[in-house]
């Protein structure tokens, strides 16, 4: 087949475009568009024109594009895409009723949404894993990498983020007190997403008041959508890793060697080595094929979905002990390809626990790579899509 690539700084288009070419298929690769804006006659234009001179299949992107989509129904061409972004707004445009679509998302909670509410352009898939470069990015060890238990991932506490911008907009103290203690409470829920049915009357309107989140004009999304999504499950989620940081700084880390990856590491941590963030492509896979034990700790607003961040550590052969997400249980079995953590001190033991028991791990973690090396390869995710057609 013939493909247009549409992307924009998307983490799988290298691993896609490798795969693309095993597989034998050809495509053009089309980068550094702007897609996030919803109506353009220029991109259009442009869009048309190059769909008619490369004689092109379908199109695919990473990620949903109301402007690609409306594109591809008006020439009457497949439009395939496949999410792995949470949250992911552009879904809740009225766009993803267009009979040109083949929507699939890693979440299944989304898809059952959707589904439930009529609409059948969209599939659920979990995300894919290119398990060849991996294997061998990580055929040689780097023991600059190495640790007993790692985590790789953003803490969420740049300053003015989302919540803190609410914060300071002067919202009332006992709407803030509401938001704080819901907020808490989803810390320690999985398995069921409360926030966006608890923000409503005069808190939804005190929000709005203070700082709007109003929909897109193509848009069904609610103001609750955005603000449950886009403000609260970040901020719980850094909530949430902190206190397991600082869990495992006190109880493990003075133990076992600990290392956190992130963006703007925190400074009260006094025994887990934190460094900056890392690239995804060259240096990630040393990580998790080097760590013992690599956490995840998945963000909030993934209802149900397994995060990229599991799949990348299965595939490179790393140990993965993570939350609970149902889609987990889907295609995966707990303490055979993985472990899950019911809550944080269950999380501490059965770190101390498998960090005792090497056969155990390694026995886990072989069995997790597998898993994905089967099941969720790139080229058999493609071709179920590729066959949706």
């Amino acid at each position: 087949m013939n493909i247009l690539i549409y992307e924009h700084n998307h983490f799988g288009i290298d691993d896609l475009k490798e795969v693309l070419t095993k597989m034998g298929h050809s495509f053009k690769l089309v980068s550094n568009y702007d897609l996030s804006e919803r109506k353009d006659s220029k991109f259009e234009k442009e869009f048309f024109k190059l769909y008619e001179e490369g004689k092109y299949d379908f199109v695919f992107t990473f990620n949903y594009y109301p402007i690609i989509s409306n594109c591809c129904q008006k020439i009457n061409k497949p439009y395939l895409c496949l999410i792995y972004d949470s949250p992911h707004i552009n879904t809740y445009s009225y766009t993803l009723i267009n009979s040109c679509n083949h929507v699939f998302t890693f979440d299944s909670a989304d898809f059952f949404f959707f589904r439930d509410r009529g609409i059948n352009t969209i599939n659920y898939i979990p995300l894919p894993v290119n398990t060849s470069r991996l294997e061998r990015q990580t055929k040689v060890p780097n023991p600059h990498f190495a640790s007993d238990i790692s985590f790789v991932g953003a803490l969420y506490n740049e300053k003015h983020n989302f919540y803190e911008r609410l914060i300071d907009s002067k919202i009332s103290d006992y709407t803030k007190g509401y938001l704080e203690g819901i907020m808490a409470a989803q810390e320690h829920i999985y398995g069921n997403f409360l926030l966006e049915s608890l923000i409503n009357g005069p808190i939804l309107d005190d929000m709005m008041d203070k700082m709007p989140a109003n929909p897109n004009a193509d848009g069904v999304e609610t103001s609750s959508y955005i603000y449950a999504n886009y403000f609260l499950s970040r901020k719980i989620t850094s909530n949430e890793r902190m206190h397991i940081l600082e869990k495992l700084d006190k109880s493990l880390a003075s133990k076992y060697k600990v290392n956190l990856y992130t963006h703007t590491p925190p400074k009260n941590l006094k025994h887990i080595n934190c460094y900056g963030a890392i690239d995804y492509i060259n240096d990630m896979p040393q990580v998790f094929k080097n760590s013992k034990i690599n956490l995840n700790i998945s963000l909030k607003s993934i209802k149900t979905g397994i995060p990229l961040r599991c799949m990348d550590i299965l595939g490179s052969n790393g140990f993965l002990l993570t939350n609970y997400q149902e889609d987990i249980l889907r295609h995966f079995r707990d303490g055979v390809d993985l472990v899950i953590y019911e809550d944080y001190d269950d999380l501490i033991r059965k770190c101390d626990y498998y960090l005792e028991h090497d056969n155990k791990r390694e026995e886990i973690s072989h069995n997790g790579f597998m898993k994905v090396s089967k099941n969720h390869s790139y080229e058999k995710v493609l071709n179920t899509m590729f066959n949706s057609l």
